[in-house]
């Protein structure tokens, strides 16, 4: 009986301390400033660690698109793309621990295994985080281990050749810790469908679809590592520092005897010609590494001053194979380089006031071979302050400003503000928020050569910063048990860059330009200034933690986007105003989930159900993809002996099957292979 008693005791205090942690965690994004996410001026939506281990989320693009519904990812043969309230991964900032991730591979460098839980906030927010932060912030907050020595491995596979591993090893001797992490993913090439479709005119003047074998994959199979340190020094309570340092390799593995056929020519009997021709003559290979370091210091309790160092360098290859022609070789696509520096503080001036105000110097750089940019620079320098007000018991303020000066670009002011009432477990927030984002060096110098359409696309220095305004408003309730939370956004960007086709006057008068279409590229554009886009969204979620170990929970997001362009009218040479949804835009979007957690004296279940439903996306290229849904099965028996916890996994990713068979190189709504069995173990020791 008292071994009954305690087991149950045990498992009724776990289950309470779970729903403290999900129901109310701590969180920092939007203000710099600690607060638990009930008392936080801002919105932020928390995605724990348990919820990434419920889900089986392996990558970070995977676990928004599992765990979110404002959050949605597209993947086809370039790689995975993110859309955050309506809008592309461009407007998104990554943040690990606070600290900018940038460059091509971010979303990949950061290892799920050591995740403590993951912030969402959803909103422009240049305020305090300066260019890129219009539609939102991701915020990464990683689990650094206090024990003296602690080391966990994990090792997840499923059907494809995809394995995931991961190995973390934690050391803290007296003022000295360090924190080294490893990933390691790799899957193989796969089809769904085998097939491409070509558009045939008949003789009797009508179109026909022809289908012809294609060897080229719908997932480009691929090999990655991943390895980060990251050292402390804590000399002093009031005084620490760190330094810390990545280096990322990823290459894709596509297949060398791929083969396709090429546009059909009609023929003078009226009959087409198809050509097969090999697919593909390179592999694209991407190496970055970053480095920095800062050191905080803390005099006393109202005032902590930070600096932070940072450093990101990525290289882009062409990886050609070798032929009967010639040797294999490598060509630089590009090579960037980026460093950001900034001092900030946290001021308590008052009991009912908190000021955050810094520094930041962003430098960047951009050389590529295939494009002849040899080392084209920006410079950016900012000064910001964001200060909370607290003016009565029930309200709080958030008021922020940045001033931003470019080299290239002149000078910029975003400003932010927002209130936010408490009145027992109901909340209401409410907030605008001005964006800026200045364009890329590639958009400014990079040309682009598209030999399959003919298709040339120039450079363009003349392009100017997108600003946007956004304004929201939250309401939310919980309760030790539940949560709910219903919240609606309108967000208004101008000035969006995106491709403007040349008129035949234009060509005409530019002898260069005169000279490509002679080439024989068909069509010719440049990066331009012609966008706008009004994007209204809302957002209602739910969660309840029942004290027997059941949670279950749901969300739903509507977004409705308008995107207007100027498109060019080839016969008339008169460019017109097109209205459509924003690019890679979904207007439905849901999520379910169920876990249920059990504790038996050293053993730990956990069952776990999620589902994601999803409903047509836009593509300004292909149109609409079809809807579609993907329901996971994960289950974890967890042994916990002595210093070691031994955690073996086994689940069902796609139970229903759920497949896109379209034919290649069609919008798909999903790349998923379909059915398969799930099979993870993961080592965890302690000292």
């Amino acid at each position: 009986m008292l071994a009954l008693t305690v087991a149950a005791n045990a498992n009724a205090n776990n289950n309470d301390s779970i729903r403290q942690t999900t129901l109310n965690p701590v969180v920092i994004t939007g203000t710099n400033t600690y607060h638990k996410a009930a008392d936080a001026p801002v919105a932020v939506k928390v995605i724990t660690a348990k919820e990434l281990q419920d889900a089986g989320a392996t990558n970070l693009q995977d676990a928004l698109s599992r765990l979110t519904t404002n959050i949605t990812t597209h993947t086809n043969g370039m790689g995975t793309f993110v859309n955050f309230n309506g809008v592309s991964d461009d407007y998104i900032l990554i943040l690990e621990n606070g600290k900018r991730v940038s460059g091509d591979d971010r979303w990949n460098r950061i290892s799920l295994d050591n995740v403590k839980r993951i912030e969402v906030f959803s909103g422009a927010a240049s305020a305090l985080y300066g260019s890129d932060a219009i539609a939102g912030v991701i915020n990464i907050i990683t689990d650094d281990s206090r024990d003296r020595v602690s080391a966990q491995t994990s090792t997840r596979l499923r059907s494809k050749g995809r394995l995931d591993q991961d190995i973390n090893v934690d050391v803290n001797a007296g003022i000295f810790s360090s924190y080294t992490s490893y990933n390691h993913r790799q899957a193989d090439n796969w089809q769904v469908s085998n097939q491409q479709a070509f558009t045939e005119e008949a003789a009797d003047g009508s179109e026909v679809e022809v289908l012809k074998l294609t060897g080229r994959p719908m997932s480009v199979g691929f090999g990655s590592h991943n390895i980060s340190e990251r050292m402390e020094f804590r000399f002093t309570d009031n005084w620490s520092a760190y330094i810390r340092g990545n280096y990322y390799d990823y290459t894709t593995h596509r297949p060398q005897s791929a083969t396709y056929f090429n546009t059909p020519k009609k023929q003078a009997d009226g009959t087409y010609k198809y050509t097969s021709k090999q697919a593909y003559t390179y592999d694209l290979h991407h190496q970055s590494y970053s480095y920095g370091g800062g050191a905080r210091w803390t005099p006393n309790s109202r005032i902590h001053v930070y600096l932070d160092v940072y450093s990101d360098n990525l290289r882009s290859l062409y990886d050609y194979w070798q032929t009967a022609d010639e040797e294999a070789y490598d060509e630089m696509r590009k090579k960037t380089h980026y460093t950001n520096e900034t001092l900030r503080g946290i001021f308590r001036l008052a009991d009912w006031n908190k000021l955050s105000a810094g520094a930041e110097f962003v430098q960047e750089s951009l050389t590529s071979e295939s494009d002849n940019i040899d080392g084209r620079r920006t410079q950016t320098y900012n000064i910001f302050a964001q200060d909370e007000l607290k003016i009565l018991k029930w309200m709080e303020a958030v008021v922020g400003v940045r001033y931003t000066y470019n080299n290239l670009f002149g000078s910029a002011v975003t400003p932010n503000a927002g209130l936010f009432f408490h009145v027992g477990g109901f909340r209401l927030r409410a907030s605008y928020a001005g964006g800026y984002r200045t364009p890329t060096l590639s958009q400014l110098y990079a040309t682009d050569q598209a030999k399959t359409t003919a298709r040339y696309t120039l450079y363009n220095t003349s392009l100017k910063p997108e600003k946007n305004d956004f304004w929201q408003v939250n309401a939310e309730y919980s309760n030790s048990w539940m949560s709910a939370s219903v919240g609606g956004f309108v967000n208004k960007i101008r000035d969006m860059i995106n491709y403007r086709t040349m008129t035949t006057a234009e060509i005409d008068a530019d002898s260069h330009l005169s000279d490509l279409r002679d080439e024989g590229w068909t069509t010719i554009r440049q990066r331009d200034n012609i966008d706008r886009a009004r994007l209204r969204g809302i957002s209602a979620n739910l969660k309840f933690m029942f004290p027997f170990g059941l949670t279950l929970g749901g969300g739903y997001t509507m977004t409705d986007s308008r995107a207007e362009t100027q498109t060019l009218n080839k016969k008339t040479q008169e460019y017109e105003i097109t209205t459509t949804p924003v690019d890679k835009c979904v207007r439905n979007v849901g999520h379910v989930q169920a876990s249920y957690d059990k504790t038996w004296r050293r053993y730990h279940l956990n069952v776990n159900i999620n589902g994601h439903i999803q409903g047509r996306r836009y593509s300004s290229t292909y149109g609409y993809a079809d809807g579609y849904s993907q329901w996971d099965l994960t289950t974890r028996h967890t042994f916990t002996l002595r210093q070691f916890i031994l955690e073996p996994g086994i689940g069902i990713e796609n139970i229903f099957n759920c497949r896109d068979t379209s034919y290649w190189s069609s919008n798909f709504s999903t790349i998923n292979p379909g059915r398969s069995l799930i099979v993870s173990l993961a080592l965890r020791f302690r000292q």
